[in-house]
């Protein structure tokens, strides 16, 4: 058996074994309160699935309604990502691991809130269906798989993302994407 295929059959049973035991009565961790006056897109009033933030929210307006400098947040959203089994890819911290790490400044799609939100939520190839393409490049493993199924609400994605965004240590003008004009990361 080929080493793709064993990543790709070890990333499936995973995905079962997250889904299992959050069947199993495990709730994830209690919610914070959005930041007030959220962006359009935003986790507001009610919580739905990140599939149908997705599905409502026109591309480019989906935006993190929270603060990386927020402990709170940031503590529930580790909880979120280690429950729901980032941290088998990427890392406990993010930091890497078969797959890219998540705390530096190459994002392979883009640094903003709404392709990471639609990243996280559709996994790559469903990503890149839709027109999006990669900007950046790290060492790959497989592609990423559609998390939306496996993240309960809109609002624990965007507590994920802050808690990956507050442990980033790349360069400071690419913490959300390296701008148009900025040389390419490592000066090369």
């Amino acid at each position: 058996m080929s080493k793709k295929v064993w990543v790709g059959c070890l990333s499936v049973l995973t995905l079962i074994g997250i889904s299992v035991v959050g069947a199993q009565g495990q709730t994830p961790p209690a919610a914070a309160k959005p930041a007030a006056a959220a962006a359009p897109g935003a986790a507001t009033g009610a919580a739905t699935t990140p599939q149908a933030r997705v599905d409502s929210t026109p591309k480019g307006q989906l935006k993190n309604p929270y603060k990386d400098t927020d402990a709170a947040v940031v503590a529930a959203g580790k909880a979120v990502y280690l429950h729901s089994g980032c941290n088998g890819c990427h890392g406990g911290g993010g930091g890497g691991g078969m797959c890219p790490p998540l705390i530096n400044d190459i994002w392979v799609y883009g640094g903003d809130d709404d392709t990471l939100f639609r990243l996280v939520t559709l996994g790559s190839d469903a990503l890149q269906a839709k027109g999006y393409s990669r900007a950046g490049m790290e060492h790959v493993v497989g592609p990423m798989p559609p998390m939306g199924a496996i993240v309960p609400t809109d609002d624990d994605l965007w507590k994920i993302i802050t808690f990956i965004r507050s442990q980033y240590n790349g360069s400071a003008p690419c913490k959300f994407g390296c701008p148009v004009d900025a040389p390419p990361p490592g000066g090369e």
